[in-house]
């Protein structure tokens, strides 16, 4: 079969909402190409070799999410949505600039599609002790190495995106051996997998998408963590009992706005809830929601325009 991809010129700020719009649109799978990702990552100590330089020369100045569609008789029409939905999106006050929102497409042969992901991911290291390598990259884990093995493709996280990055990074401080966890909206499951990875006993990984659950499921088998994991479709608020000692959520701002509340009777006593996906100019809301809801903040990171903080409920 062969495809159609879709690419649509935006922003750092904008990728996300742009994903979301391809997605629902119907495409099998998405990719965010952004310059910025991978100069900061290489100034990083904590990441490298995220990308060849060969290909970081013919990147573009805009950020391009790349979705891609069967070809068939449909894609015409789902096309002219998609510039619909663009067109929306362009006219609205978002409170940041969503770029051009230009859509250009051409058609992809089938072998090709499958290897355009490849030439991007290489292993790279999120934190201390996590890494993160594709199927098809090998790699020799130094001593204290925690590997997991995700492929890019999908709209889920594969770590590389600065709100997955840095609630890694707040997982390893706070996961300890033996401990509860529970990812909240785990897309891939590659939060839940981390938990795991780094000593959690019992790790519950929950979203309401049913691709994300098999997506995060699929990943679970694939790094043998289906006796600790458990995916699960639904809400965490909905008829589940479950408490654990470290609860993530890599959301948005709003929707973590509204789960300061909710989450607090699924922490254990001296839990931790982190919650990342907040851009800075919204990090103020979800700092007053987290207070109000009787939470300290013990830790905040922040990575380009994004802001994770870990806090537990006042004593």
């Amino acid at each position: 079969m062969d495809w159609l991809e879709a690419v649509v010129h935006t922003t750092t700020m904008g990728a996300d909402i742009v994903s979301d719009v391809l997605m629902n649109a119907g495409a099998v799978g998405t990719a965010i190409e952004d310059r910025y990702d991978v100069t900061s990552s290489k100034k990083s100590d904590g990441m490298w070799d995220m990308i060849d330089e060969d290909v970081l020369k013919h990147m573009s100045e805009d950020v391009l999410v790349k979705a891609y569609f069967k070809s068939d008789a449909s894609a015409p029409e789902t096309l002219h949505l998609v510039e619909q939905k663009l067109g929306e999106i362009a006219k609205m006050d978002m409170g940041f600039d969503m770029g051009s929102l230009t859509l250009d497409t051409q058609g992809v042969r089938e072998q090709d599609w499958a290897e355009n992901w490849k030439k991007y991911y290489k292993p790279f290291r999120a934190g201390e002790r996590l890494v993160i390598k594709p199927s098809w990259e090998a790699y020799e884990p130094k001593e204290g190495d925690l590997v997991l093995e995700l492929d890019p493709g999908m709209a889920f996280g594969t770590g590389t995106h600065e709100t997955t990055f840095m609630c890694m990074e707040q997982l390893e401080k706070y996961v300890t051996p033996g401990c509860r966890a529970i990812d909240v909206g785990c897309g891939s499951g590659i939060l839940g997998l981390a938990a795991a990875k780094l000593g959690a006993a019992d790790v519950l990984a929950i979203d309401l998408d049913e691709l994300a659950v098999k997506v995060a499921a699929e990943n679970t088998e694939k790094n043998g963590l289906s006796n600790v994991v458990r995916v699960a479709h639904g809400d965490l608020l909905e008829k589940r009992e479950e408490k654990a000692d470290v609860i993530v959520a890599n959301i948005i701002a709003d929707v973590i706005c509204y789960l300061c509340g909710p989450v607090k009777k699924h922490l254990l006593e001296g839990g931790t809830f982190i919650c990342s996906g907040i851009i800075r100019e919204r990090e103020e809301d979800v700092q007053r929601a987290l207070a109000a809801a009787g939470y300290i903040v013990c830790n905040r990171l922040a990575k380009g325009e994004w802001v994770c903080l870990a806090a537990k409920l006042a004593a």
